[in-house]
């Protein structure tokens, strides 16, 4: 598992996607959520406008990556 340091509040399960390489574009990112495939702390998520947190686990098969905020 590996970690997405974030400097805000929260990010949006598409955003992160995007962010931390599995998904290539927005429009894979939309697709893979659409499909089911996507995992948030271990429960299917099909919305692309899920506000992950700090601790937050997403996942996409065998990738996974834990959600870092970074304290100010």
């Amino acid at each position: 598992m590996e970690n997405l340091e974030i400097t805000t509040d929260f990010i949006k399960l598409d955003s992160a996607l995007k962010f931390s390489g599995i998904a290539e574009s927005g429009a894979f990112a939309k697709d893979f959520i659409k499909e089911g495939l996507v995992r948030v702390n271990g429960e299917v998520e099909t919305r692309r406008g899920k506000k992950l947190y700090d601790g937050d686990v997403f996942s996409l098969g065998s990738e996974s990556f834990k959600i870092k905020g970074i304290a100010e």
